[in-house]
C-alpha cells in the first residue's frame, strides 16, 4: 500500500471532504508484452530512423473573388520599406484604415470575408504612397530604409536618412508624419537631435548650424522659409 496525492481538479471536485491523501492499491505488475503498440521499442526506433519529408509543391486558389472585391495589386514591398514608409502611409490612408477597422469590428470575426472590398482601398492607397515616394524622393527613401535594414529596424539609429525623407516628402507630397497621442509639451521623439539609445550621436553636415534639443517639423521649416509679403 502507498500514498498518492489527489489532484487540485479531484480536490475541487469532491468540495475538499477528502484528505489531501487518500490510500491506494500498488502499482499492477508490469508485463514483458507492452500494452500500447507505442511502446514496442522495435516501433520507437523505426519511427526516430525516419528520414524527414518536406512538402515544396505550391498551392493556389483557383476560386476567383466576387464581382464585387475591386482587383488591385499587391504592396510589393519589404518589412524596412514599408517600416520606412509607415507613418506617411498613415497620414494619406487614415480614412480607409479606420473604414476597415470599423467593418472588421461589425462583423464580429467575419471580417476577413465581409471586409475584403474596404481591405482592398487600404492595400491600394498604400500602394499609391509608395509608388509616390519612389517618385519623387527615391534616393531619400533609399537611404532610410536601408539603413533600417541594417540597424534591425530601430527608428532610432537613422533620425537624420529620416529627417531628409521627412522635408522631402512633404515638400514633394503634402504628407507629415506624426506620432499619436504625444505629448504636446515635449518635443515628438523623431524630432530630438539626442537619441539616448542610437549607436551614435547625430553630426551635423558641413556649414549645417548648431543642432538645438530639436529639429522643427517639415511644416515649420516650410512656413519659415516661405516669402513673407
Amino acid at each position: 500500500m502507498w500514498l498518492e496525492p489527489i489532484s487540485i481538479s479531484n480536490l475541487l471536485t469532491t468540495g475538499f471532504r477528502h484528505f489531501a491523501y487518500r490510500q491506494t492499491a500498488p502499482f499492477p505488475k508490469l508485463t514483458s508484452k507492452p500494452r500500447y503498440p507505442a511502446e514496442n521499442p522495435v516501433r520507437i526506433a523505426a519511427m526516430s530512423a525516419r528520414k524527414p519529408v518536406f512538402n515544396q509543391q505550391v498551392l493556389y486558389d483557383t476560386t476567383p473573388l466576387p464581382d464585387s472585391i475591386p482587383s488591385v495589386k499587391e504592396v510589393g514591398a519589404t518589412s524596412a520599406p514599408l517600416l520606412s514608409a509607415s507613418f506617411f502611409i498613415g497620414a494619406r490612408c487614415r480614412p480607409y484604415n479606420d473604414d476597415f477597422m470599423q467593418c472588421k469590428t461589425e462583423n464580429h470575426g467575419k471580417g476577413e470575408f465581409e471586409c475584403l472590398k474596404e481591405g482592398r482601398r487600404v492595400t491600394r492607397c498604400a500602394a499609391s504612397v509608395i509608388d509616390d515616394i519612389n517618385t519623387h524622393c527615391l534616393d531619400e527613401f533609399r537611404k532610410h530604409w536601408q539603413c533600417l535594414d541594417n540597424n534591425n529596424h530601430q527608428l532610432w539609429q537613422c533620425r537624420k536618412d529620416e529627417w531628409k525623407l521627412s522635408k522631402c516628402v512633404f515638400d514633394n507630397l503634402k504628407l507629415e508624419k506624426t506620432i499619436p497621442d504625444s505629448p504636446k509639451d515635449k518635443a515628438p521623439v523623431h524630432l530630438r537631435t539626442k537619441q539616448i539609445y542610437a549607436h551614435y550621436p547625430i553630426l551635423r553636415d558641413r556649414g549645417q548650424a548648431p543642432f538645438g534639443k530639436a529639429i522643427d517639423p517639415p511644416s515649420a521649416q516650410a512656413q519659415a522659409d516661405a516669402p513673407t509679403s
